[in-house]
């Protein structure tokens, strides 16, 4: 049994929705905001949809700083990971994920990680070290009442 790292927090749940819809709703980051359980992101431009590892889509938080976001796992319909940074900076090293897995045509399991295991900005770390695995359900949970309805 492997250990549980003090740097990685998960939520998870079976959404009553297929694959593709839920990964419509991560993979066009005009659309986080609808879902986004920390009411952190406050808009994006459209135009942006994800579609492989190395793109770079740009957020507006609700504080009003922009974040480039560094696409680092891409898996069509299956598995989205970014890295966040400050513009024109590099991403100080905590990561986003999201994976889907189908249960059946109408049924997908959802996992949602926060992994800031190779955070190396120490201005980060105590809110890093804040995040919690209900904060990330409830984005979670958002994102299934939207793929639901």
């Amino acid at each position: 049994m492997t250990t549980p790292s003090p740097y990685v927090v998960t939520a998870q749940r079976t959404v009553a929705a297929d694959a593709e819809r839920i990964f419509d709703l991560i993979a066009d980051p005009s659309l986080q905001p609808r879902w986004d359980g920390n009411d952190n992101l406050a808009e994006a431009p459209a135009g942006q949809r994800v579609r492989e590892v190395g793109e770079v889509f740009i957020m507006t938080l609700t504080n009003g700083g922009i974040r480039e976001n560094r696409v680092v796992e891409f898996a069509e319909g299956r598995l989205i990971a970014w890295l966040p940074s400050e513009p024109g900076d590099a991403p100080p090293g905590h990561l986003w994920r999201w994976e889907l897995e189908p249960v059946d045509a109408a049924t997908t399991l959802v996992t949602h990680t926060y992994d800031w295991s190779q955070l190396t900005d120490e201005n980060r770390i105590v809110r890093a070290r804040g995040t919690t695995s209900a904060e990330l359900q409830a984005s979670v949970d958002r994102l299934a009442r939207l793929a639901e309805s």
